[in-house]
């Protein structure tokens, strides 16, 4: 059995900042270190920043001093208001990528437009880029999301940074007739796009695939839907310890791809416990 492992897996540039920060923070920062939800969408990451003394915690009112770290997701434009008036110690780890949707959200309310964020709306990342507009900005990851939407004069479009770019198309294309002026800005990070092209083209030449990373990572579950509608034997998992045998009866070409989220090793471990099946 062949093994292929996608060549963009593993942490994209905005996730290996933050753990880079993180790190750095507890090695350097004295008292408590917390982070404002989990640093990054995936379970053995933040277990492992636990043994760094680094703990997640839901929300500011949790914590009374010391350090905070903003997630790669960013945060709400409150919350960041509401540390620093705790006088907490900031270190924002918030994704160069998304930070600059936060910056154009703020822009475009500034100038008037009315603001679409298109995203899904519990993702952390779409709370913290509506935070910074204005209360009438809308939230929709497709254009029936936007039927109640009323002509306006100038709408500003924005998307959350892991988007398909096809959702991003359906709905500008929606709003050609909702306004008399429109502003788009694809802030879709390219490394996503290269990840979901790269791990489709892999889906085609295979007889099965494996998605490792977090169940509660919106771009893995993305990775794995576009993957499963190329190759149906297409399975996703957080850890080696899930993979079942029965999967790769038969299959004879296998391959591996993650989330953005997903650390190396983590991935190492896969490919090594397909080794040893292979090996049976």
């Amino acid at each position: 059995m062949e093994i292929f492992v996608a060549k963009s897996s593993g942490f994209c540039f905005g996730v290996k900042r933050a753990i880079n920060l993180a790190n750095k923070c507890a090695s350097e920062t004295q008292g408590a270190i917390y982070t404002l939800g989990p640093i990054i969408h995936n379970p053995q990451v933040v277990k492992k920043l636990e043994e760094s003394h680094i703990f997640a915690k839901k929300g500011i009112d949790e914590i009374t001093q010391g350090t905070i770290i903003i997630r790669s997701h960013g945060a709400k434009l409150d919350e960041l208001r509401a540390a620093k008036e705790k006088g907490l110690n900031v270190i924002d780890a918030t994704c160069p990528f998304v930070k600059k949707a936060q910056d154009l959200v703020s822009h475009l309310s500034d100038e008037g437009y009315s603001v679409v964020v298109v995203g899904e709306k519990d993702h952390p990342e779409v709370k913290g880029l509506i935070s910074y507009g204005s209360a009438e900005i809308r939230i929709a990851d497709s254009p029936e999301g936007l039927q109640d939407l009323p002509r306006k004069k100038k709408i500003g479009i924005i998307a959350q940074t892991t988007l398909p770019m096809e959702k991003l198309e359906a709905v500008v294309s929606f709003c050609l007739n909702k306004a008399s002026e429109l502003k788009v800005f694809n802030t879709i990070c390219n490394a996503t796009s290269i990840r979901q092209k790269e791990s489709g083209e892999l889906a085609e030449m295979v007889d099965c695939m494996v998605i490792v990373g977090g169940r509660n990572s919106a771009n893995t579950r993305r990775l794995a839907e576009i993957c499963r509608g190329i190759q149906p034997r297409t399975y996703h998992i957080e850890v080696a310890d899930e993979l079942a045998p029965e999967w790769f009866r038969g299959a004879s070409r296998v391959g591996v791809t993650s989330g953005a989220s997903t650390p190396d090793w983590v991935i190492n471990d896969v490919v090594e416990r397909l080794k040893a099946l292979e090996s049976k």
